[in-house]
Parts: C-alpha cells; sequence; structure tokens
C-alpha cells in the first residue's frame, strides 16, 4: 500500500488512521531518512492509540512507553544501536512480544532480531513533488 501526503497534516493523520486500528502485539518499523517526517508520523500514530501525552523521540533511552492510550505504546529509536546486544539489555522481547503496540524507529539497524511478522513503514521525500511532499509505503511481513 502506497499513500501520499502533501503536508505534516496528511502524515499525522495517516499515522492516527494505523493507531486506531492497531491491535494488541502489533510491530511497525519505521524506516526514513533524517527529516522524512517519521516523528510527525509517530505522534500520529500515538494518538491514534489514544496517548495524549507529548511524544518524544527516544534517541538516547531508546524506548519510551506510554501506557495511557488504549493499549500500551512503545516507542523505539534504534539509531545509536551499537549491536543488537544492547536490545536484550533493555528488555526489547518483553515489549515487542507483549500486549502493546510497537514502533521500531531505524529498524533497518536491528533487522536480525525483528519478530516474523511486523508492519514496516517507510517515509520518503521527493523535492520534485513539493518540500512536504511524503510518499508513505506500507508492507506486511
Amino acid at each position: 500500500m502506497v499513500i501520499e501526503t502533501s503536508n505534516e497534516k496528511g502524515t499525522y493523520s495517516f499515522g492516527c488512521r494505523l493507531g486506531e486500528k492497531a491491535k494488541s502485539g502489533q510491530v511497525f518499523t519505521l524506516i526514513g531518512d533524517l527529516g522524512a517526517g517519521k516523528t510527525v508520523f509517530t505522534k500520529g500514530l500515538a494518538a491514534g492509540l489514544g496517548v495524549k501525552e507529548p511524544i518524544s523521540s527516544p534517541t538516547f533511552t531508546i524506548v519510551q512507553i506510554y501506557e495511557e492510550g488504549r493499549l500500551p505504546f512503545y516507542h523505539f529509536d534504534v539509531y545509536r544501536i551499537g549491536d543488537v546486544e544492547e536490545m536484550d539489555e533493555i528488555g526489547y522481547e518483553d515489549y515487542i512480544y507483549g500486549d502493546g503496540v510497537s514502533l521500531i524507529e531505524w529498524a533497518n539497524l536491528i533487522e536480525e532480531i525483528l519478530p516474523e511478522h511486523y508492519t514496516q513503514v517507510k517515509i520518503e521525500k521527493d523535492l520534485e513533488k513539493g518540500f512536504d511532499y511524503r510518499r508513505i509505503e506500507l508492507c506486511e511481513y
């Protein structure tokens, strides 16, 4: 599935719709360059899950946990992971195989430990189509 958005609101809204439909145990992986709109998408997904508190990137903490929505939301940013063994140290499997919804930014860096089934969200810019244009591709694995 491919969605095209022309502004941040469209990217946020698409994330929100996915959050509203998300099920317990669902894992999303998020791929995109810096500035592609990963944070905007993540904020929308969290809103769709009913998370009201501000969403911040867990770049230095690796995982942020939000428990106030209709399902727990586990937001990972693995950009700074040096070795996949670091994921064991934070209890990664407890989250992704738990009852909440997990979103993993930069998931391509930990492909070898991703669960068998997940939804990949790939966000790309195309400046020829406009500064705020985004192409969002969903792939089920």
